[in-house]
């Protein structure tokens, strides 16, 4: 793992770049396309990877309610693949989760459940979160054929 990367809160002189880090994933449909003005209007759930001065990686953590949240926009400089900078940004959040609730649910859905498995989280139906049906999936053009997997790790077992 890297010694040389903090982990922030992403600011407003982060927007271009975060917007940068997400376009090459999402154009690939591994993540969902932000422009800068759903980052900045989403910031504060923005925790970002710094090494220098650069941005490496970024994670969102969306709040449903009911102390339901959603790991999001999880993503890693292409050239800093398998070096651990993801695991940081997932496992601070989790963290994050402890310090600040008794319980609590983190899920999310992907396409590389391998990665959230090695942190935890165990494999669960989507239709557990309605909530997200309701705000995301019902507008994806992959709702009906979903390739991803959903994953789930809570405060309770």
């Amino acid at each position: 793992m890297p010694s040389n990367i903090t982990l922030r809160q992403a600011a407003n002189t982060d927007v271009s770049a975060i917007a940068a880090l997400l376009k090459p994933y999402a154009d690939e449909g591994i993540v969902l396309p932000r422009d800068e003005e759903n980052i900045r209007f989403y910031l504060q759930n923005f925790r970002v990877a710094v090494a220098g001065n650069a941005i490496v990686g970024c994670v969102a953590v969306r709040d449903f309610g009911n102390r339901l949240f959603e790991v999001r926009s999880l993503v890693v400089a292409r050239d800093l693949h398998g070096t651990g900078i993801g695991r940081m940004l997932v496992e601070n959040e989790i963290g994050r989760l402890r310090s600040r609730f008794d319980e609590w649910k983190l899920f999310t859905l992907t396409r590389t459940p391998e990665f959230f498995i090695r942190l935890g989280f165990q494999t669960v139906d989507r239709t557990l979160f309605p909530e997200k049906i309701w705000s995301d999936c019902a507008s994806c053009s992959k709702n009906r054929c979903c390739d991803e997997t959903a994953l789930l790790i809570s405060s309770r077992k």
